[in-house]
């Protein structure tokens, strides 16, 4: 299964970014990695052409079997990067349309970034989205700047078997969406 691992911050250290860097090497004997972010994507003006930028990240949406999207939580939400990128994708060109994703976050802070999951899957219901959304088991880390270590690696044991749990859920839901 080709995997696209999207990074929803545009932070310079983004622990989300360091979590889809994990699960793609924790992961790569199961599934087909690419990494991309909306850092550096221009933000969405309405009636624009699309950029270079939001043209190449479209192709690579297009290209995955699945959409593996780490949301960092920015004032209770969606980091502005990311919704900017998502309304570039639902605009001009429609690549979620029936794409299957997969929402996963973390965060210095103890809820792990939950309210920005909830907040994701209301915006991935907009008009000119249409993914299919995993809504199983969630899977969101708190205190990110403790759980790595310096590889990248997750530190705690009991969060490795649970991501592991979940992607054991997620791929029983591709089978199933994908029939």
């Amino acid at each position: 299964m080709k995997v696209l691992a999207l990074n929803g911050s545009n932070a310079d250290k983004s622990y989300n970014g360091m979590l889809l860097k994990f699960i793609a090497k924790h992961f790569a004997s199961k599934y087909d990695f690419e990494y991309a972010s909306v850092k550096g994507l221009p933000m969405f003006k309405e009636g624009e052409e699309d950029p270079e930028s939001v043209l190449k990240l479209n192709a690579q949406v297009e290209a995955a079997d699945l959409v593996l999207i780490a949301s960092p939580e920015q004032q209770h939400s969606v980091s502005s990067a990311l919704k900017s990128a998502l309304e570039w994708l639902s605009t001009n060109t429609h690549p979620f349309n029936a794409k299957p994703v997969v929402i996963v976050s973390t965060s210095p802070l103890a809820q792990g970034a939950a309210r920005s999951q909830t907040k994701l899957k209301t915006i991935l219901s907009s008009p000119g989205l249409h993914p299919i959304v995993f809504n199983d088991d969630e899977f969101m880390m708190g205190g990110a700047e403790d759980d790595f270590d310096e590889n990248g690696d997750l530190k705690i044991e009991g969060t490795v078997k649970f991501l592991d749990h979940f992607f054991d859920e997620v791929d029983a839901w591709y089978a199933q969406v994908t029939k």
